[in-house]
């Protein structure tokens, strides 16, 4: 069996998204059987793919601007992967939600989350001259839509009209480096830690309102870091950085590498994810199996993932978040209930089982051909 994955969101900086392609192709080229291979696809004008970046996958690093070949491939549906590789697949898999052309191979799908249908504001302009318009019917046209969450499952099935049979759930897996920082965890912790990329899905100018409320019942409160990289939209929200009464109280990181990220659990109070949607919520994850004390969203598919091994919030209630971190931060039996929940949730997530369960898939697709 012959696969091509699309590894374009894990080509520069790592996000949520990007470390999710990453990883769940590292575990399928290790689980694949010698007759199969895993092929990644990278695309860009002036960002080389590392020959050795998944040991043991070719790849494809094709010199074509990143647009340019959005723009083809979404309107147009060419050029071929195959023409752009010069090989041929039996299963050719796009990470996002349209279609990487194929001629002969079985196309599949993922979709993290349809809230490019409800804020389209959100987005990239990009996204929003594509997804709204071609997602749905790409999406029927799959012969298997890969998901992240129950949540995206559901979505997928009732609004884009998508057959429960193809849906295949996939979630993101406890990182293999989480005990090790848990070991280490720093018995202060030195700052309370919000990790993704700063645009307004995320909630950045809630999560600002909720902090202002903690300083002013703890004013001794860790610092609160903003560790991600910052987008022009909430270029407001970070002017507020350097005012009153948070000056001196956040900071804001930028981009931080694996080494960087690890560091960040390793020293943090507890992780708060403020966003309005998430497709799944990896960082939430990832501070659960560190056992770092989660306090997150009660929205999108947060509350799949934390269950109730972490404090669950309206994001529009800067009171109510300003309330759990306060209890995250400060009240001892909340933190070890938290953590100890949490690491029992973590281990729910394998890496592994997703692999196997997306090999799956491949197989299944590749048997019945491509869908016309």
């Amino acid at each position: 069996m012959r696969i091509v994955l699309d590894y374009r969101p894990a080509l520069r900086q790592r996000s949520g998204v990007g470390e999710y392609v990453h990883e769940l192709a590292r575990h399928v080229a290790a689980k694949l059987d010698r007759e199969s291979r895993l092929t990644l696809f990278s695309a860009s004008w002036r960002d080389r793919l590392a020959p050795d970046v998944i040991p043991g996958c070719p790849i494809v690093d094709a010199r074509v601007p990143v647009r340019v070949l959005n723009a083809a491939w979404h309107r147009l549906e060419w050029p071929s992967v195959e023409r752009l590789s010069g090989a041929t697949f039996d299963v050719a898999h796009s990470a996002h939600p349209l279609l990487m052309p194929a001629r002969r191979a079985a196309q599949i799908v993922t979709i993290h989350d349809l809230d490019f249908l409800d804020h389209p504001e959100h987005t990239a302009r990009e996204i929003r001259r594509d997804y709204p318009a071609l997602a749905a019917r790409h999406a029927r046209r799959a012969s298997r839509v890969i998901v992240s969450s129950w949540q995206t499952a559901h979505e997928v099935e009732t609004r884009l009209g998508v057959d429960a049979s193809r849906i295949v759930l996939c979630p993101a897996g406890a990182p293999d480096w989480a005990r090790d920082v848990g070991a280490a965890t720093t018995r202060t912790p030195r700052h309370v830690l919000f990790l993704g990329t700063l645009e307004p899905r995320k909630n950045i100018a809630g999560l600002l309102d909720a902090w202002e409320r903690v300083l002013a019942a703890l004013p001794d409160a860790p610092p609160l870091v903003l560790a991600g990289r910052a987008t022009p939209e909430t270029e407001r929200d970070r002017e507020r950085l350097r005012r009153e009464p948070l000056a001196g109280h956040v900071r804001a990181e930028g981009y931080v590498d694996d080494a960087g990220r690890q560091a960040l659990y390793r020293d943090a109070a507890a992780l708060v994810v403020p966003s309005f949607h998430e497709g799944f919520g990896l960082t939430a994850l990832e501070a659960m199996a560190c056992g770092v004390p989660v306090v997150a969203s009660n929205r999108g598919s947060l509350p799949d993932v934390v269950g109730d091994a972490g404090l669950l919030v309206d994001p529009a209630d800067a009171g109510a978040m300003a309330q759990a971190l306060l209890a995250a931060i400060g009240d001892a039996n909340v933190r070890a209930r938290l953590i100890a929940a949490g690491h029992a949730r973590a281990e729910s997530f394998s890496w592994d089982a997703s692999a196997a369960t997306l090999i799956d898939a491949y197989r299944a697709a590749a048997a019945e051909g491509p869908r016309r």
